[in-house]
């Protein structure tokens, strides 16, 4: 014997069928087998609209003989079984391999800086007037102007921008900027010095005095 499954939504219209045509749901598929047995040559392009046209059909139409048999029994069995959907397969993902080496990325060096000055670069300390100032710029402006200088003396004897300490190359410089009263060492005026452990250097009636820790 034939079976026939049928899906669970197809079940629903046939209880529909009945209740509207009031006949019992085994005459509605097996008019619909018969009209199914006749037309089963054609293309069938959807489910759902093949069904609802196939029992139009076993409503209006003559019972044909010889039609093949089939058992209410079978209908009601498979509609108690559940559905079972296939899962859709998924590609494994590939993860793409990490190099160590491009894991860790060092920071590009500073314009006008070689890498080699960071790491050698040691702390500078300047003592003024009793107060212990620390030199971590490049460029350190000393002078009279409040806003274009680091460390602003109120003197008039003092240039707007008078002095600067300059790191460069991986040591520290005493530079003049061009003032009027320039910089002394020893005694005598400068216009750029390297900054040794201990200098001291003079601005008019100002001393400065530099340590490395």
């Amino acid at each position: 014997m034939r079976a026939f499954q049928c899906r669970d939504y197809l079940f629903e219209i046939f209880d529909h069928l009945s209740k509207e045509h009031q006949c019992s749901v085994d005459y509605l598929i097996n008019e619909a087998m018969r009209e199914y047995a006749r037309a089963r040559e054609q293309t069938v392009t959807s489910v759902g609209a093949e069904s609802q046209d196939l029992v139009g059909s076993a409503l209006g139409g003559a019972s044909p003989v010889g039609a093949p048999s089939f058992d209410s029994r079978d209908s009601r069995d498979s509609r108690s079984r559940p559905m079972l959907t296939p899962m859709p397969s998924r590609r494994p993902t590939v993860q793409p391999a990490i190099n160590p080496l491009q894991a860790v990325t060092v920071p590009p060096p500073l314009p006008g800086r070689r890498p080699s000055d960071v790491a050698s670069r040691r702390v500078l300390t300047l003592q003024f007037n009793g107060e212990s100032i620390r030199v971590d710029k490049d460029e350190f402006i000393i002078g009279r102007g409040v806003r274009t200088t680091d460390l602003a003396i109120r003197d008039g004897n003092i240039s707007r921008k008078h002095a600067a300490v300059v790191f460069h190359d991986g040591a520290y410089f005493m530079k003049d900027l061009g003032s009027t009263n320039g910089i002394e060492f020893a005694g005598q005026r400068v216009e750029s010095k390297r900054i040794e452990e201990g200098d001291v250097y003079r601005i008019c009636d100002y001393e400065f005095r530099f340590s490395y820790q």
